[in-house]
């Protein structure tokens, strides 16, 4: 196996970091128009405005539940969305410190250690307050995944990071 160069370390890790940053910020911003995405989320699952006789999927009972709860809290709370915007706004910051890495990785290393112990902080944090909200099992596996597989780059960056430090 041949040893990367430093300029190379830092391209990987800056490459990884630019798609955690990304990611971290469009889970931001997609928290603002919850409503509308939820529109479309039920159009492309088909799920149909009242539940059909018959019956139907788990999963379309449940986005149906969710649609109907978030219009009805717009239209009768709008105040309440703004615990979404402060979500929104959250991502957001935590995503600009990602920056301090992406500048200079092996002093801000603190950071992605940071955000892999966030990353792991999501599965307790699905698995106990879904549970106590009464979020299905495979929705909270579905937010769960935000945390393994945001965790993945952060791993592979300090694990780049590590390389670096011996270099020097």
């Amino acid at each position: 196996m041949t040893e990367l160069s430093q300029a190379a370390l830092l391209h990987r890790i800056r490459i990884w970091l630019m798609l955690f940053i990304v990611g971290l910020a469009l889970s931001g911003v997609t928290a603002f128009p919850l409503q509308h995405e939820l529109v479309l989320l039920n159009h492309m699952f088909g799920v149909a405005a009242v539940a059909p006789a018959g019956g139907e999927p788990a999963m379309h009972t449940w986005l149906r539940r969710v649609m109907d709860g978030v219009v009805a809290t717009n239209r009768d709370y709008p105040f309440m969305a703004y615990g979404t915007d402060w979500l929104a706004f959250g991502h957001l910051v935590i995503a600009m410190a990602f920056i301090g890495p992406l500048r200079d990785p092996v002093r801000n290393k603190w950071i992605l250690t940071f955000g892999v112990l966030a990353c792991m902080g999501v599965i307790p944090l699905a698995m106990i307050a879904g549970q106590v909200r009464g979020i299905p099992f495979y929705w909270r596996l579905i937010d769960m995944s935000f945390g393994v597989f945001g965790v993945l780059p952060l791993l592979l960056c300090l694990g780049y990071v590590r390389r670096l430090e011996r270099m020097r």
